[in-house]
């Protein structure tokens, strides 16, 4: 059995996990340890060639084929070059581009942005395991990139809907054409036509092909997609209406009914209309392989990446998905939205394995299963080695996560052997929404579950007929979730409790000394013992390291993000020799400026001061210029409204540091909120983002900035909109020997005396 390295490569033609197994042979009773230890990050000899092609100058042999964009679907909001050549860049959908070319090994990528100051906020590349850092010059960024991959590259926090985004797709060169005479081969070119073929039939489309339609599979068997094609599909469904669920030809990107044993190899698919992507309704054996998906469109809704509506027995491998909806789904059928429709009871979903591949939406869960009222069964899923850039913001009814099982309002079905292992998260909203009424889910499981860089936004569920639940070696940067307070969690309506087990294999923790340096100062790195473990190290400047302690040297207080924090996103993967594996993340600020701490003159309180201006506002408002009619102290960011509903708060005061150091500060709220430290804005949070499906309130938005402050305190302001949702904005910190908490009570003072004032 192999394994692939750090920098696994998604665009590889035939998988290397567990040999070459198709998607109607890997099926064998989805057995858990079969794979144990199979992990597409653990093969030291393929990491060892990572890290070698960091550090070594480009080889000649690294070549780059790359095929034109017809003019109509040429972007200019990017120029990309790839060791110099220039590569076409096309529009894709919303305000989304992308580029794709193939490579025979590391390559040097610059990309220049046509807007003015874009990069100016900084630059987010992700997959974050990957460490990838660039360069910045004006409107240039440049980095290495040491193999094939799939990444989004857009500014920090910019991810929604509107965001400016472009997708790199780094492959590996496709198959030759295939000189059989019965295949069917579509050179390069533009056609205006959809696909339709027969069962039996193979087609071969070239590199630089386009088809404007669709990829209609209607009631065939053994059919071959293959070659490099792209399909634009822009559809005739309403914008502001829900018509994507259809079952018709030319409704999809790719459209299969009651249709078996089909490959589909290489595609693009471009959706613009507001349709489900990938729709497949009563099929099963089906395999995709490096697929590549985006979908956009102003409703922002309604646009699933793809669908199983009964059947199953499919694959997904090496792909990339960026949907404006549910990445994945599944329902037994969904024939319209009458009461007839939906109780109607559909056929069941079973054996679906999704694999090493790049998963992100603008908004809804990841994976999506089950519906209020909807009568079906399924059994395993599992969705193994992957990184979820974006997973989902607010809520429809249930809040969107990881895995969202809404089986709600009569909803009947059993349900098991759901798996989601080996799994990094990087922009997220929360982990897992499960409910269902009768008879129930049982059998879920969350192993190795990675977020890198920011903790939950949202609470996780257990509602009504759940069992089986267990959370193994959940981790939240370096902390690992021991129990529900730890993941959040919330169990009700009858749920069984969650299990936790006990940690096995390698854990990867580590240390930082010493606790306070700038750039250019040598700090050590010490990762915990773990038995014959190894371990590799990403500083999230470009830079990588093995060895349980290491040495290294930030070049400069730019941070991985180039957004001038100084804050740096450390990475350390730990393995044995059995193929166990964990990660571990933390946030370490390089100071290149410090803010001196204050001396406070009179007698301090505990708390803070706050204040309430009423007001209809939509966006956080500036408070410098409003009336405050209200006014109190509280022991940390709690106000009393006095009746009011429509309102903003101010909180004022101290916040006291413990030592000196680089202290990052992470800001949570529904409608609107900022924090100021010292002067400086640190965080806010963006405008407010509606939850949808007539949800009250509007969706947490993150924010998180960092500054190098002295011991002692310093002034502290915190600002909260309160216009359509509940709560007050949660704030958490991070700093030299302290983890990713909220900020304690303890930490705040002021200098006023409690009481009301009017």
């Amino acid at each position: 059995m192999r394994r692939v390295g750090i920098l696994h490569d998604p665009s590889r033609r035939k998988p290397r996990l567990m040999g070459s197994h198709s998607g109607r042979q890997c099926y064998s009773g989805f057995v858990p340890t079969l794979f144990a230890g199979l992990f597409f990050l653990l093969d030291l000899r393929s990491l060892a060639l990572a890290i070698f092609a960091l550090s070594v100058p480009l080889h000649a042999a690294s070549r780059v084929q790359a095929s034109p964009v017809p003019a109509e679907l040429r972007s200019t909001e990017f120029t990309v070059t790839v060791n110099g050549q220039p590569v076409d860049v096309a529009h894709a959908a919303a305000s989304y581009e992308f580029v794709g070319f193939d490579v025979t090994g590391p390559v040097d990528v610059a990309i220049t942005a046509t807007e003015t100051g874009f990069w100016d906020r900084g630059v987010d590349i992700q997959p974050w395991r990957l460490g990838l850092r660039p360069t910045r010059q004006g409107q240039t960024i440049r980095f290495r990139l040491p193999g094939p991959a799939k990444l989004s590259i857009a500014r920090p926090g910019d991810f929604l809907n509107h965001a400016r985004m472009l997708f790199l797709f780094a492959g590996t060169p496709p198959p030759p054409q295939p000189r059989d005479p019965a295949v069917h081969v579509y050179p390069p070119g533009v056609y205006r036509q959809s696909l339709n073929p027969k069962s039996g039939d193979t087609l071969y489309l070239a590199p630089g092909s386009y088809f404007f339609g669709s990829l209609n599979l209607w009631k065939v068997q053994n059919v071959h997609i293959l070659g490099r094609g792209t399909i634009v599909y822009e559809g005739s469904q309403a914008p502001n209406a829900d018509e994507g669920w259809m079952q018709k030809p030319d409704w999809h990107c790719v459209g299969a009914l009651e249709s078996k044993n089909v490959e589909i190899d290489g595609l693009t698919c471009i959706v613009r209309a507001r349709t489900w992507s990938i729709q497949m309704k009563d099929s099963s054996g089906f395999t995709y392989d490096d697929l590549r998906v985006i979908g956009g469109n102003p409703g922002n809704a309604n646009q699933d990446g793809m669908d199983w509506l009964g059947g199953g027995d499919s694959v997904v491998r090496n792909s990339f998905f960026r949907a404006s909806d549910d990445v994945f789904a599944t329902q037994g059928n969904w024939d319209g939205y009458s009461d007839a429709d939906m109780v109607r009871p559909g056929h069941d979903v079973q054996n679906i394995l999704i694999e090493n591949s790049v998963l992100s939406t603008s908004i809804s869960n990841v994976v999506r299963a089950g519906w209020p009222r909807k009568s079906y069964s399924s059994r395993n899923f599992t969705l193994r080695n992957s990184d979820v850039l974006h997973g989902g913001i607010g809520a429809c009814g249930q809040t969107f996560g990881l895995l969202g099982f809404w089986g709600a309002n009569g909803a009947k079905g059993d349900h098991t052997n759901y798996t989601f292992e080996n799994l990094f998260l990087d922009n997220w909203y929360s982990l897992v929404q499960l409910e269902q009424e009768q008879p129930s889910l049982h059998g879920f499981t969350f192993r190795n579950i990675w977020a890198l860089d920011q903790p939950p936004l949202a609470t996780s569920t257990l509602i009504g007929q759940v069992s089986g639940v267990t959370f193994d070696n959940v981790k939240y940067g370096q902390t690992r979730a021991a129990n529900n307070a730890d993941l959040p969690l919330a169990i009700t309506d009858g749920a069984e409790p969650a299990h936790f087990p006990e940690p096995t294999g390698p854990t990867a923790k580590f240390s930082v000394s010493p606790p306070v340096f700038g750039p250019g100062q040598t700090v050590v790195f010490t990762a915990e013992p773990s038995p014959k473990a190894h371990y590799t190290w990403l500083f999230g400047d470009g830079t990588q390291a093995t060895g349980r302690r290491v040495k290294h040297r930030f070049p400069d207080a730019e941070g991985t993000e180039l957004d001038g924090s100084g804050r740096f996103r450390v990475l350390l993967h730990a393995e044995n020799r059995q193929g166990q594996q964990d990660w571990a993340a933390q946030g370490i600020v390089a100071v290149e400026h410090w803010h001196d701490a204050v001396v406070t003159a009179g007698p301090m309180q505990p708390g803070l001061d706050w204040k309430i201006y009423p007001g209809a506002w939509t966006e956080l408002p500036e408070l410098r210029t409003e009336h405050a009619v209200f006014s109190g102290s509280s022991a940390n960011i709690q106000s009393d409204p006095h009746g009011f509903t429509r309102y903003a708060t101010a909180w004022d005061g101290f916040v006291d540091i413990p030592a000196d150091g680089g202290y990052s500060f992470h800001l949570i709220a529904r409608d609107g909120a900022r924090l100021v430290i010292d002067g400086i804005e640190v965080a806010r949070t963006g405008p407010p983002f509606a939850q949808v499906c007539n949800t009250n309130g509007n969706a947490l938005r993150y924010d998180r900035g960092s500054l190098g402050l002295r011991a002692g305190k310093h002034s502290f302001h915190v600002e909260g909109l309160h216009s359509v949702s509940q709560g007050v904005p949660r704030l958490l910190w991070e700093g030299p020997a302290l983890p990713l908490t909220d900020i304690p009570a303890a930490a705040f003072t002021h200098p006023r005396v409690d009481g009301w004032t009017k």
